[in-house]
């Protein structure tokens, strides 16, 4: 299931694995949508295989296992923290642009 996790991680320049009912996930989209990006969003929570999905998560290294964010391909740990730390340090920007997610 890993290897369907990393699949599904690289199939767009960003990825995010989110729950309807978390806030953290609801955050991360908005700040993601606010700044042009249009990520490929798998809702646990609403998909036949979302628990087999986040056990791959968490085996990962995401805990907790939602919101997780793939950027380029590749796993941002500690995806709320790093990703509002990175945005606060105008690291976010950059790394979305070498990604191909946004073009401004």
């Amino acid at each position: 299931m890993e290897t369907q996790v990393m699949k599904l991680a690289s199939q767009k320049a960003v990825v995010i694995f989110s729950k309807t009912s978390c806030c953290m996930s609801h955050t991360i989209k908005s700040l993601f949508y606010d700044l042009g990006v249009s990520p490929a969003v798998y809702e646990l929570d609403e998909i036949s295989n979302g628990r087999e999905i986040e056990r791959a998560l968490q085996k990962l290294g995401c805990n907790p296992s939602v919101p997780a964010v793939f950027i380029g391909g590749q796993l941002i740990h500690n995806s709320t923290s790093t990703v509002m730390s990175l945005h606060l340090s105008g690291s976010l920007i950059p790394m979305l642009k070498r990604a191909g997610a946004i073009w401004l």
